[in-house]
């Protein structure tokens, strides 16, 4: 399905994250995105918005145990309000979302493990360790209504994965658009796609979307194999991601709380 954007609402739309950081983190931006069409060319999967899942042996058997992670993410869900909004982990997350309708729980970020969420959810996490190339994981979860307007990552280095595990009827109003093409999300089904390609995200219906997320490193050939692991490698070191984790620490300890004062 084409996009209704012209190719200046485009640009703007691309330039959102730019507009509003710092000029450090601008140039970042710029720097890693300079790799983009290095990465395409030497990545074996090739380059667009959206791939077939088909491509990736792992994800069926994570789609063969959606029910496992939902049962768990049902669990996780009791507790919502304790729950961290994606900017409340990830702040330069800001810039896309400042309100408490996208939720997240995180288990691996950048390839740092969150022990504590880990062990709520173990049998998600051993599934998950499962997939070569993991390096972050989390769900994700979208309120009713809530929209994530256009951006782009900044690495493409990784892949972007959904699984469907809460999805909303009519299916069709929950989605994703990612440069032109339009996805809509299914319960057990899987999504693959590169997220520094345009995108943006509309719930608009009444119930609550819940997916397994992943990022994972893109197949490239050498050199560009060999660099992508070196830059994965070291973003964990970075403040940003180590500011993610103390963030983190601190939800898990509010979690904990709730769970605490729930009724026996």
């Amino acid at each position: 399905m084409q996009s209704n954007e012209t190719p200046g609402a485009k640009a703007k739309h691309e330039s959102f994250r730019d507009r509003d950081d710092p000029l450090p983190k601008r140039l970042a931006h710029m720097a890693m995105h300079g790799l983009d069409s290095v990465y395409g060319a030497f990545s074996t999967v090739g380059d667009k918005p959206v791939h077939d899942p088909g491509r990736f042996p792992w994800t069926q058997r994570l789609e063969d145990n959606w029910t496992v992670m939902r049962e768990e993410l049902d669990d996780i869900l009791q507790h919502r309000e304790a729950l961290p909004s994606f900017h409340d982990i990830a702040e330069d997350a800001s810039t896309i979302s400042q309100d408490d309708n996208w939720k997240t729980f995180f288990l691996y970020g950048y390839g740092v493990k969150a022990e504590e969420n880990c062990a709520r959810c173990p049998r998600t996490t051993e599934l998950i360790e499962q997939v070569p190339g993991m390096t972050t994981a989390f769900f994700s979860i979208l309120s009713p209504g809530k929209h994530i307007p256009p951006h782009r990552g900044p690495y493409k280095g990784v892949l972007r994965y959904h699984l469907g595990l809460k999805v909303p009827e009519p299916v069709e109003q929950c989605r994703i658009r990612v440069g032109d093409r339009i996805e809509h999300w299914e319960e057990g089904e899987s999504m693959v796609f590169d997220d520094t390609y345009n995108h943006e995200v509309r719930n608009e219906t009444d119930g609550e979307r819940a997916i397994l997320f992943l990022d994972v490193k893109r197949p490239m050939q050498q050199p560009m194999a060999a660099l992508n692991d070196l830059v994965m490698g070291l973003l964990p070191y970075t403040p940003v991601v180590q500011n993610a984790r103390e963030n983190q620490k601190q939800w898990s300890e509010r979690l904990e709380h709730a769970e605490d004062q729930q009724p026996a």
